[in-house]
């Protein structure tokens, strides 16, 4: 695998190859010194021509983590901001001696056209493009969903893909990437989808995919889901009216203290709360409901830099396997 640019792209073995090295990957998140030297001498850049908090700091921890040098490269007020193209800016990158590049752009494919364009021979990681794909958010997703799955079974998360597991993403399904990168892992590692959302907030030919569709939140919850991931609603994407109003979303797609509620009363004590943040709270989702036991939010950044690790590390180490992951954490 020389990039990480859609979860189509994984097969079931390469997706738990990092899920299982992210596991090694946490155990030294835990240790005193949390640092490997697995990637001393590389460099990381971070690319992002679209603001970010979570995704940009993660993958700066996960890579500095690992002794890499990394250069952090925001459009804003840098030469892009001046009218530099993205084959320019590559081209410098590569004459600095990137070897991998993580990329967040607003256009959809730019990475792609990165990765494939001959500019820079570096890995490159798909951080967010447009409303395409975010493929290390639905990892992190996977592997935080892997680790409740297997608490609550008595048994190592290791080895193991999410077969059977019950999952509703809800919300704002036509303007996420992290949807369709969550749908397409997923379905790879077995899971059951269902999309829960407005008619107008699910894109053209969502009934093509291989997912169920629900226009009613009350409904999909009977359905008894292990997961209900609620998405945000991207505004910054909208240029016209999707619903009737705030209060109207919240009331019928939003996961607020009665939802809450039902989820004991429907008898699913187990089932997990998720957001790929920044939430809206009293939107999509309630105060109570996100700082609930059940919410898993704050899990997903922690994940979050474990499952970056492993993807840096697979792509730059030259290796393929969580072992060598192991020996090195050691």
């Amino acid at each position: 695998m020389k990039h990480l640019l859609s979860t189509l792209d994984l097969s079931r073995s390469d997706a738990l190859a990092i899920l299982d090295t992210a596991e090694q990957m946490a155990a030294v998140g835990q240790r005193e010194v949390k640092k490997l030297p697995a990637l001393r001498g590389r460099t990381v850049v971070n690319l992002f021509f679209e603001d970010s908090t979570r995704t940009r700091t993660s993958f700066e921890a996960a890579a500095k983590r690992l002794s890499a040098d990394v250069i952090n490269f925001s459009a804003k007020g840098s030469s892009v901001s001046k009218g530099e193209s993205l084959k320019d800016t590559a081209q410098t990158l590569a004459a600095m001696g990137a070897d991998a590049v993580v990329i967040r752009h607003g256009a959809s494919g730019a990475p792609a056209r990165l990765a494939g364009s001959g500019w820079i021979d570096a890995a490159v990681l798909n951080a967010g493009d447009g409303t395409h794909e975010h493929p290390t958010q639905a990892l992190l997703d996977a592997f935080t969903m892997r680790r409740h799955r297997a608490a609550l079974a008595g048994v190592p998360s290791t080895g193991t893909d999410l077969a059977g597991l019950k999952v509703a993403i809800v919300g704002d399904i036509l303007h996420s990437r992290v949807a369709r990168s969550n749908l397409w892992l997923l379905k790879t590692l077995g899971a059951e989808v269902t999309l829960v959302a407005p008619p107008t907030l699910l894109p053209f030919g969502a009934d093509s995919w291989p997912c169920t569709i629900s226009y009613d939140l009350d409904e999909a919850l009977a359905a008894g889901p292990d997961v209900v991931m609620m998405l945000r609603i991207q505004a910054e994407r909208m240029h016209s009216a999707f619903f009737p109003s705030v209060q109207e979303y919240s009331r019928r797609w939003g996961f607020g203290d009665e939802r809450l509620a039902r989820l004991d009363a429907l008898g699913l004590p187990h089932t997990i709360l998720m957001h790929p943040g920044p939430m809206n709270r009293g939107l999509e989702i309630s105060s109570a409901a996100a700082d609930s036991p059940r919410s898993t939010v704050l899990e997903q950044v922690s994940n979050g830099v474990a499952v970056r690790m492993a993807s840096l590390y697979l792509l730059l180490s030259g290796e393929s396997g969580p072992r060598t992951a192991q020996e090195t954490a050691s």
